[in-house]
């Protein structure tokens, strides 16, 4: 039996459609609504919140591996406290529950911003670590805190492994998390920076997790990037994708400073959250860059999908999910 948290997000999503595809037993935690996709069925569906420790007890009850996708993923202030909660109390509580139910094996999901992602003058390993002067998010100091539970289970004599993505494309609700980068594209998002960052398939992360879970690799962590690329390529092959105009105008130092205030001012006045905040507008102006060789070696037979095809293949899945010409 394996238990999968988030299995309603991007990653989460993903990976249980690959697992019912192997023929694998799984059980997916839920909170409000089972969605509806052909696999659905296949699952068993356990309605839980990751803050619940009696359900979560109940979750584990007769499984054997355990992967951790549940998180909140944000980049704005007001959402602080809901980062704490959910991605270290959470994973806190799923730690705990694979303890008390004997879990064999527990695969989180964790981040590059848990490295600490700004770092211009190297490549980012895992060897690194989140702190105050390599990260400008709460999230990323979230995603460390978590890792520490995670390694704390560890200690415990739980056996867990980390894998730590990059901005991680695929197809889901485009309004939210990465797969925004889709839609704003779509829309002919006019502006561009000279950043760069890591980016990767979600398919590669799912294959990679699965790989790493039924492996006896245990007590390591794993960069998941694809390629190194600056974010005027990658939304200029997604505007390709989808026959649209690909960003023409740059966005300085100075116009960033002022559009992360307008977005402020708009999120407060429409009570969405801001497209580009002050954490945002620093980390796309940032050239960074990932080391993905340790999964490559650990796994030579392991190769990720070119950058293009999974773009292509994305925009296709997003086309037919959102009924565009």
């Amino acid at each position: 039996m394996i238990l999968v948290t988030g299995a309603t997000g991007l990653v989460g999503s993903h990976l249980i459609k690959a697992l019912v595809a192997q023929g694998r037993t799984v059980r997916a935690l839920y909170r409000s609504e089972i969605p509806a996709t052909p696999e659905a069925s296949a699952i068993e569906w356990f309605k839980a919140d990751i803050l619940d420790i009696v359900a979560l007890e109940e979750a584990m009850v007769g499984v054997q591996q355990v992967y951790h996708c549940a998180a909140i993923v944000s980049f704005t202030a007001k959402n602080k406290s809901a980062l704490q909660h959910t991605n270290i109390e959470g994973t806190a509580n799923i730690v705990n529950a694979c303890l008390n139910a004997g879990v064999e094996k527990l695969l989180f999901v964790s981040s590059v911003a848990a490295l600490g992602r700004i770092r211009e003058d190297q490549a980012i390993n895992e060897t690194m670590n989140w702190s105050e002067e390599t990260s400008n998010s709460e999230y990323g100091k979230s995603k460390y805190l978590a890792e520490i539970e995670v390694w704390r289970g560890m200690g415990e004599g739980l056996n867990v492994v980390v894998v730590n993505p990059v901005i991680i494309l695929g197809a889901s609700d485009w309004t939210k998390g990465s797969t925004a980068i889709f839609k704003s594209a779509y829309d002919e998002f006019p502006w561009y920076t000279e950043g760069s960052s890591g980016f990767v398939d979600v398919l590669d992360v799912v294959d990679a997790m699965i790989l790493l879970m039924d492996s006896s690799i245990k007590e390591q962590r794993y960069i998941l990037s694809a390629a190194n690329l600056p974010y005027r390529d990658i939304f200029t092959m997604i505007a390709n994708a989808f026959h649209k105009k690909p960003p023409h105008k740059k966005v300085t130092a100075f116009l960033a400073e002022i559009v992360w205030r307008l977005e402020g001012i708009k999120g407060l006045i429409t009570g969405k959250s801001p497209l580009l905040t002050k954490e945002t507008a620093r980390t796309a102006r940032a050239t960074v860059s990932f080391d993905n060789s340790k999964l490559l070696k650990a796994f030579p037979e392991f190769q990720y999908r070119p950058m293009k095809d999974s773009i292509e293949r994305i925009s296709s899945e997003l086309k037919k999910q959102y009924d565009l010409s």
